[in-house]
């Protein structure tokens, strides 16, 4: 096949590498050894792996490397696959019809009956249902388009098993059939690249017809040569120190784990401040740029002391709530030592078991014995007694 204008093939592995690299996107040997193939055998590639990572950014970083347009699908649970496809312009269609509204009375003026005018009428579907009232969506666009793309299709985890039927006919013959007009067959194939983060098992026909990559988090070294890459402005030792923070953040058990976007985010955020040092303080106070649930940054509040220096035994003070949630907490907010504070998180019956990551919350069906919710079914007991 010819290579299309604007289209830019690699050559070679290292090439994959080094256009990766001239876009920001640091590619190991193993992610540029699937990209090459990916554009050598004209097959889809899929990446899992948890949400972060980098696996939409690297089918940006594919379209600017190749000189292709990018097209987008995301998915979403409850998805009509028509909207992943093509949609009909029916305004469009409508609007047709008024303005041909005399041609169509002439066509039917001397019918005899109302069946062969409906015969006369029907034999023009085929002006009413054609490209021209055709609207595409990423899907039918990357695959009847002319110009050379990238067909990102964005979480297919969240996609219902109907919208993966849909891909499985566009990934295995790089067609689409539209049922009042035909089927529609690539020129130019377009590169796909499908994103999961696991939320649900994809089929194992989807997964069949892809080249497969997992991403994780990169490790120590290639995480701060990422942050490295964007410039942050944050000194190379902090930015070391910055790094390690994070990996030990993402080791607790959190909602969400901090992702390789908001280490950079971080790494600015602490540039703008002009921070020198990554003291206790400094990073308490701009956690939250990484950290966004709540229960998330109380964790990381009880550790983040001994993670900037783990040779300082030093009290920890978490921070008063101030925003006047409601929520009827008794406990002192004042200096106390981080191990009482992580005991008394880790106290059973501290919230229901139905709160996210409370102790046996697995469906053990114990009863609450305390905190929040207690005083009531105290009372409840007593009144039925």
């Amino acid at each position: 096949m010819a290579d299309q204008p604007g289209d830019k093939p690699f050559e070679s592995v290292e090439e994959v590498i080094n256009r990766f690299g001239e876009h920001g996107y640091i590619a190991d040997r193993r992610l540029a050894t699937t990209v090459y193939l990916q554009s050598r055998l004209d097959k889809p590639l899929l990446l899992e792996g948890p949400a972060g990572v980098g696996k939409t950014e690297l089918a940006k970083t594919l379209a600017e490397a190749t000189g292709r347009k990018l097209l987008r699908l995301q998915c979403y649970e409850g998805q009509d696959e028509s909207k992943a496809l093509y949609e009909w312009d029916y305004g469009k269609q409508l609007l047709y019809t008024q303005m041909l509204r005399d041609k169509i009375g002439e066509i039917i003026a001397d019918a005899p009956d109302l069946s062969t005018a409906i015969d006369r009428i029907g034999e023009q579907d085929s002006l009413f249902f054609s490209d021209r009232f055709l609207a595409a969506r990423p899907l039918l666009e990357a695959i009847r388009g002319d110009e050379p793309a990238v067909l990102l299709v964005d979480e297919v985890d969240r996609a219902d098993e109907a919208l993966e039927a849909v891909l499985l006919e566009c990934l295995a013959e790089f067609q689409v059939s539209v049922p009042e007009v035909g089927t529609y067959t690539a020129t130019t194939p377009p590169y796909v690249v499908l994103t999961s983060n696991n939320t649900r098992d994809l089929s194992a026909a989807l997964k069949r017809r892809c080249l497969h990559l997992f991403l994780d988090y990169p490790d120590h070294d290639r995480e701060l040569e990422i942050v490295r890459s964007k410039h942050t402005g944050l000194p190379e030792n902090l930015a070391e120190q910055l790094v390690s923070v994070v990996r030990q953040l993402r080791a607790l058990k959190l909602r969400k784990a901090p992702s390789i976007s908001e280490t950079i985010d971080w790494a600015r955020t602490l540039a703008v401040l002009g921070a020198d040092e990554l003291g206790s303080e400094v990073l308490a106070e701009t956690v939250n740029v990484v950290v966004k649930y709540e229960r998330d940054l109380h964790q990381a509040l009880d550790v983040i002391g001994h993670m900037a220096d783990p040779n300082r035994d030093i009290p920890h003070q978490l921070p008063t709530h101030g925003h006047g949630h409601g929520h009827g907490h008794d406990h002192d907010h004042g200096e106390v030592d981080g191990r009482e504070v992580r005991a008394a998180k880790d106290a059973p019956g501290r919230h229901d078991d139905s709160y996210y990551g409370a102790p046996g919350s697995g469906g053990s069906g114990r009863r609450p014995t305390g905190g929040q919710g207690h005083r009531s079914f105290s009372a409840a007991t007593r009144r039925k007694s």
